[in-house]
C-alpha cells in the first residue's frame, strides 16, 4: 500500500480541498461545521492553530454520511443506466398489427440494439399507461383518447372487401343500401352503427348489416373473408396486400371514408428511458410513408 500524501493525510489541507471543491471559502466551511456541531451538540473536530483532528463521534458521523453518499451515488447511477440502451421495453400492440409488421421491425431493431430486450404482449383495447403494464402501446384506430403522449407511425384507411368467389356467388352490392342482403361480418369490439357506417349522397348512413361471425380478432376477419364467408370492414396495413394479390375485392370505394392512423403512445416524451425512445424513433422512421399494398419495410 503506498503512503499517503500530505493533502490526503492532513485534515487542514483536506479541509482546504473541500472548500474549494464546493466553491467556498476556508473560513465559510468553518462556520458551516460548528453550526453542524451546534446542531448535533457534541464536538466534530478539535481544533488548533495548526491542527485539526476528528474526534471519536466525528468520525462516525463521518463514516454515516460517507454511507449515505454512497448510496445516492448508486441510485443517481441505477436510474442514469435506465437511459442506456440497455434493459427491456415493455411494447403493449394491436394483436393484429403486430403479427402483419411488428415482428419483423422489432427483428431489425434488436440487431440494431443487441442490449435492449423486448417484452411484447398484444391487446385490442386502449390501456392506461399509468397502470404501468406497458411503456409504449401501438395502436390503430380511427380516434384516440387519453393523456398519453402520441406520436404517429402511419396512415391507413378502412376498406370494405371479399373474395372474388363470394362476389361471384352472392353477387357485388352497389350502394350502401344493398349490404343489407349480405353476410357482412363483425369487429366484436364495436358496436355495427359504429363499424359501419358509411357516406352517401354526402351523408354519414349508419348500414344495419347483418352476419353470422362477429370477432374481437381482425387477423381472424381477414382470413374468414378471404376464405369466402362473407364481406368485412378492414384496416389497409392487414388487407392492402391481399387487394394488390386479387386475394380481396374492394367495394364501395367511394362510400368508405373511415381514415385510420396507426401510433405509439407513451407516458412521456421528456423523461422516456434511452432505450424506449430509441424504439420509438426506429418505428416512426420505419413506418412512415409506408404503402401498406407493398410494404417493403426491410
Amino acid at each position: 500500500m503506498q503512503a499517503a500524501t500530505k493533502s490526503e493525510s492532513d485534515p487542514v489541507a483536506r479541509r482546504a480541498a473541500a472548500a474549494r471543491e464546493a466553491g467556498l471559502t476556508k473560513s465559510a466551511v468553518s462556520k458551516r461545521i460548528s453550526a453542524l456541531e451546534a446542531h448535533l451538540g457534541v464536538r466534530l473536530l478539535l481544533r488548533t492553530t495548526r491542527k485539526l483532528t476528528p474526534t471519536a463521534e466525528g468520525l462516525s458521523f463521518y463514516e454515516h454520511c460517507a454511507a449515505l453518499c454512497a448510496s445516492a451515488i448508486a441510485a443517481g447511477e441505477s436510474v442514469g443506466a435506465a437511459r442506456t440502451e440497455h434493459g427491456t421495453v415493455r411494447l403493449n400492440a394491436s394483436g393484429a398489427f403486430a403479427a402483419a409488421h411488428l415482428s419483423r421491425a422489432i427483428a431489425a431493431f434488436l440487431e440494431r440494439h443487441p442490449g435492449v430486450q423486448i417484452d411484447l404482449t398484444t391487446d385490442e383495447g386502449l390501456l392506461d399507461l399509468a397502470d404501468g403494464g406497458a411503456d409504449l402501446l401501438v395502436r390503430v384506430s380511427r380516434r384516440l383518447r387519453g393523456s398519453a403522449v402520441v406520436r404517429r407511425l402511419a396512415a391507413d384507411r378502412m376498406h370494405i372487401v371479399a373474395s372474388p368467389e363470394y362476389l361471384s356467388r352472392a353477387g357485388t352490392p352497389a350502394t350502401p343500401a344493398d349490404l343489407v342482403h349480405h353476410n357482412c361480418l363483425r369487429y366484436a369490439l364495436m358496436t355495427a352503427a359504429e363499424e359501419w357506417t358509411l357516406t352517401h349522397e354526402g351523408r354519414s348512413v349508419p348500414v344495419p348489416v347483418r352476419g353470422n361471425l362477429t370477432s374481437a380478432n381482425a387477423a381472424f376477419l381477414r382470413e374468414a373473408t378471404l376464405a369466402g364467408l362473407g364481406l368485412a370492414i378492414l384496416p389497409g396495413f392487414l388487407i392492402a396486400p391481399d387487394i394488390a394479390a386479387g386475394r380481396a375485392v374492394p367495394v364501395l370505394e367511394a362510400h368508405v371514408d373511415i381514415d385510420l392512423a396507426v401510433h405509439i403512445l407513451m407516458p412521456h416524451r421528456t423523461q422516456l428511458p434511452g432505450r424506449s425512445r430509441r424504439l420509438v424513433d426506429f418505428l416512426v422512421e420505419r413506418f412512415t410513408g409506408v404503402d401498406w399494398a407493398h410494404p417493403d419495410l426491410g
